[in-house]
C-alpha cells in the first residue's frame, strides 16, 4: 500500500487545481527568481502571483529543500 504524501508535497494537487498551473512551473519562477530568502519568496508569490500564504509556503519549503539536497 502506497504511503500518503506529507508536507509540503501534499498541497501541490490543490495547489495545481486552484491556481491552473503545473507544479514544475511554480518551482521554476521560485529557481530563477532572484530572490533567495524563504518569506521574501513566499511574500512574492502572495504579491505577484496571487497565491494563498500556505500555499506559497509549501512551493517555496519544498524546491528551497530541494535545492539544498534534502
Amino acid at each position: 500500500m502506497t504511503e500518503p504524501v506529507k508536507g509540503p508535497a501534499s498541497y501541490f494537487p490543490s495547489i495545481e487545481k486552484k491556481y491552473g498551473r503545473p507544479i514544475a512551473e511554480w518551482k521554476n519562477l521560485i529557481r530563477t527568481s532572484p530572490l533567495s530568502k524563504h518569506m521574501e519568496l513566499v511574500s512574492w508569490l502572495k504579491t505577484e502571483h496571487g497565491l494563498g500564504h500556505g500555499h506559497a509556503n509549501a512551493l517555496v519549503a519544498h524546491t528551497l529543500a530541494e535545492a539544498a539536497g534534502k
